[in-house]
């Protein structure tokens, strides 16, 4: 349990950061290129490359090239269930 819950420790960290955060939620609805986060984030490209590079040494995003762009996407299932949990009970609007 010990060895689970230092897992988990890292993870929450990576997951920690509000940018980082911003771009993973914009993963789970699919693929994106680093211009399509930035515009989605409202932050620089050389910003965005710089989370997704440290989000895939963490192995949490991974990469498609399409011609000229490279694309990236959510590489770990349990990563999409929890930010699906955390915009359902965080972001998504409240019932009329």
């Amino acid at each position: 349990m010990t060895e689970t819950a230092e897992r988990v420790a890292l993870l929450m960290k990576t997951l920690s950061h509000p940018k980082r955060l911003l771009i993973l939620c914009n993963l789970v609805e699919g693929e994106r290129s680093v211009g399509d986060l930035a515009r989605l984030t409202a932050m620089r490209e050389t910003a965005v490359s710089q989370q997704l590079a440290l989000l895939r040494r963490e192995g949490l995003v991974a990469t498609r090239r399409e011609a000229q762009s490279i694309l990236y996407r959510l590489d770990r299932p349990d990563v999409a269930s929890l930010l699906g949990f955390l915009y359902a009970t965080y972001c998504a609007d409240p019932p009329a």
